[in-house]
């Protein structure tokens, strides 16, 4: 059974940085990795994900900021981010995505900005 665990997450002030970490146990092949936020009241959104080849893609509110980056070879992946703002606060989910469409997210990491 797969799992996986986010870590990282925190309490940091405006303009400050944290970087997330993601780790999926078990022997899978993942064709799209991504990080995703939920704020009290909304609903998930996409912050940044990376496909097989390492395209990337971020959301607007994110871009300049955060990084999304892997461990080739390893269901592994991280999330820099700086400058960051208390519009940033929520739970942050990694995702695992295998050949045939089937997800692995994580439970979830809490991240505040204060201001």
């Amino acid at each position: 059974q797969v799992q996986v665990v986010e870590s990282g997450g925190g309490l940091v002030q405006l303009g400050g940085s944290l970087r997330l970490s993601c780790t999926a146990s078990g022997s899978f092949f993942s064709i799209n990795m991504g990080w995703y936020r939920q704020a009290p009241g909304k609903q998930r959104e996409l912050v940044a994900v990376m496909n097989i080849v390492g395209f990337t893609n971020y959301a607007d509110s994110v871009k300049g900021r955060f990084t999304i980056s892997r461990d080739n070879g390893k269901n592994q992946i991280y999330l820099q981010m700086n400058s960051l703002k208390p519009e940033d606060t929520a739970v942050y989910y990694c995702k695992f995505q295998r050949a045939g469409g089937l997800d692995y997210w994580g439970q979830g990491t809490q991240v505040t900005v204060s201001s």
